[in-house]
């Protein structure tokens, strides 16, 4: 008998070649997405450092930085400076979560692959053992050769399983994490450039207009 992945594919039933399959995609698909996230985070939190450390503006902050400029250009009769601030913190922090939120794109798939993938290998085991069983029934014989295809498929279908489980489940806690240090990197920069916006309000959208000048096509 081959126990390579290839191998153990080949000789399994039909139920079993669609449960590997599907595990085996799934698998594909999670590391795309790892890597997809991974690029994500290292993009993010290269902009966030740069706009912190009073750079160029960069493009995957552009939004963010414009929604507290348009905050900061309206004026409403009454409004106290604390207000203003508010007012401009709140404007910038719901174009940072909508930023966030894009650049997590398929996370949480991650997380229903981990927890999907093995019970979906169990299943592959179940249907393996149930095989074997019924290859005993059939050939009144219990001995190594009967049962061996089933055991091995079972074993192969939750090897499979755990193939795709394991790397999803590392970089959806891994990548989340880290998605988490940018979003308070990317909080702290919120309220920097609220208070600089409040400190010279004027003086910032004129540095930010031949910026934003360059950025655009």
């Amino acid at each position: 008998m081959d126990l390579s992945p290839v191998g153990l594919f080949l000789e399994a039933s039909l139920v079993g070649k669609a449960v590997m399959a599907v595990l085996f995609l799934a698998s594909l698909w999670c590391w795309v997405l790892i890597v997809e996230g991974a690029v994500s985070v290292m993009r993010l939190r290269r902009a966030v450092r740069q706009a912190r450390a009073g750079g160029a503006l960069p493009k995957p902050l552009a939004g963010v930085a414009s929604a507290g400029d348009e905050e900061a250009r309206r004026r409403i009769p009454g409004e106290t400076v604390g207000e203003l601030r508010s007012r401009i913190s709140d404007a910038m922090a719901r174009a940072a979560r909508e930023l966030l939120t894009r650049a997590e794109g398929g996370l949480p798939n991650l997380a229903v692959i981990s927890s999907v993938a093995p019970f979906v290998g169990l299943f592959g085991t179940v249907w393996g053992i149930m095989s074997s069983f019924a290859a005993i029934g059939q050939t009144q014989d219990t001995s190594l050769a009967t049962v061996a295809p089933g055991i091995a498929e079972s074993l192969a279908a939750t090897a499979y399983g755990l193939a795709a489980a394991i790397p999803a489940a590392i970089g959806y806690n891994r990548i989340g994490a880290a998605f988490a240090r940018v979003g308070q990197d990317m909080a702290s920069y919120v309220e920097e450039r609220a208070l600089a916006l409040l400190a010279r309000p004027s003086e910032v959208a004129r540095e930010d207009a031949p910026r934003r000048r360059a950025e655009s096509p």
